[in-house]
């Protein structure tokens, strides 16, 4: 299970942060809405966690293609042309 970050008290950034987490076992089931998680423990939040908060981990798919954006040439740009290495 990947637990969401929504609500997490960051440190870091809350845009450079990852949606997700995980993942993690469930650990027991208390009721149709609330489960306990196995969490580490630098995480510092409680392990009883609403459903709304968690996904199911999915795998991601054997030759997936990442489509990456084409690259964008740059006509005004300055170039450089090294001659040579002076240090190693």
């Amino acid at each position: 299970m990947l637990i969401s970050t929504k609500d997490f008290p960051m440190e870091l950034m809350k845009k450079l942060t990852e949606k997700y987490i995980g993942s993690y076992i469930v650990k027991k089931i208390i009721s149709e809405i609330v489960v306990e998680l196995e969490l580490l423990a630098l995480l510092r939040i409680h392990p009883v966690v609403n459903m709304k908060r968690i996904v199911k981990y999915q795998e991601q798919v054997k030759r997936q293609k990442k489509i990456l954006p084409p690259l964008v040439e740059i006509e005004e740009e300055k170039k450089y042309e090294v001659k040579k290495i002076l240090d190693k």
